[in-house]
Parts: C-alpha cells; structure tokens; sequence
C-alpha cells in the first residue's frame, strides 16, 4: 500500500520551508536597493492593509535607490508612514511625486551582523527540514507497525527521505552562501 506513504508529500513541505529562506533573503538589506525590502510593510489604503506592490511602482533607480512612484497620488504620505512604522530601518524621502529610499553604506561591523541573521535563517531552515524528516520516520514506522510495511519497506522508505533531506540541505547551504557572499560584497 504505497498510496499511504506519500513522499511527494513531505518534499512538497521541503519546497515551502526552501521558498520561505528565500523570501526572508530577500528582505536582508545588503547594502543595495531590494524592493523585496517592502515586501513586509502594508499600507492603510482605504481602510485595507495593502501591500505598497499594489498600490505603487517600486523600481530600483541607482544601485543604493529605491523609488516607490504610487499610482494614486493621495497615497504618498500613507505609504510614507507606512514605512516609517514598519522596521526597515530607512527614511523615506518624500519629493511630493515620489519616494525615495536611500539605503545606507553597510560598514564592514554591519555586515558581519547581517551574516550572522543569514545563519540564523539557515539554521532555522535546516530545523524545519529536519522535523519534517521526523514526521516522515514516524509516518513510516507506524504503517510498519499495522503491518504496511515489511522491514526492507522501511529501510527503502527511510533512505529516500534521508536522500531528499541531503537534497534539500544542500539547497539551503547554497542559497546561504550566496546571500553570504552577497552580503559581504563592497
């Protein structure tokens, strides 16, 4: 009865806890302008949180300058607020027409700081991966229990999921190492 065990399952949450690192990479500033900073601030906008994505154009205008052009005018000093609220850490520049972020020059302090958050994340990540590999093992040791699985079944089982936590380990180490080195970039 194969149907019970579905490993397609457990690769799927592997995906999600991989595609989430990535989007927490993406709100790292690094130095140099990311509108996936914004991803996180919402904008009271008619009495909605709205991300500020649907209710602007963020473009990236010079290597260190984000410029958040609203398609409503009316909306500036909300989405001005809105960022000063949130935890960004950057002034907006708010010209009338448009906002600009300026993101600072990160000191070389500054970036050791930021890789030890894209660590931490890693870490996190590895974590998740981990007890999915645990909610996988006992899955799999309680079909052997009712009698599903025989015991070359289980150890087939087993080393599958141990091969897709390598995988996805591997994943999560590369992804960090590439935001590591971004981060450590002058």
């Amino acid at each position: 009865m194969e149907g019970e065990f579905n490993i397609g399952k457990f690769k799927e949450r592997m995906e999600k806890c991989v595609d989430n690192l990535i989007s927490e990479y993406g709100t790292i500033r690094a130095g140099r302008a990311n509108p996936a900073i914004l991803n996180k601030v919402r904008v009271e906008y008619y009495g909605t949180l709205t991300p500020i994505e649907q209710i602007a154009a963020v473009s990236v205008s010079e290597a260190r300058v984000l410029v958040i052009n609203p398609w409503d005018i009316t909306a500036l000093p909300l989405i001005e607020k809105a960022i000063q609220q949130s935890d960004i850490g950057i002034n907006p520049a708010n010209d009338g027409k448009v906002i600009r972020l300026t993101f600072p020059q990160i000191t070389q302090e500054g970036r050791k700081e930021i890789v030890k958050q894209v660590h931490k994340l890693k870490e996190n990540a590895k974590v998740t991966v981990r007890n999915i590999r645990k909610d996988a093992l006992d899955l799999i040791k309680s079909l052997k229990k009712e009698g599903v699985f025989s015991e070359d079944d289980v150890k087939n089982k087993e080393k599958k999921v141990q091969n897709l936590v390598d995988e996805f380990n591997g994943k999560i180490d590369t992804i960090a190492q590439n935001k590591e080195k971004e981060v450590m970039e002058v």
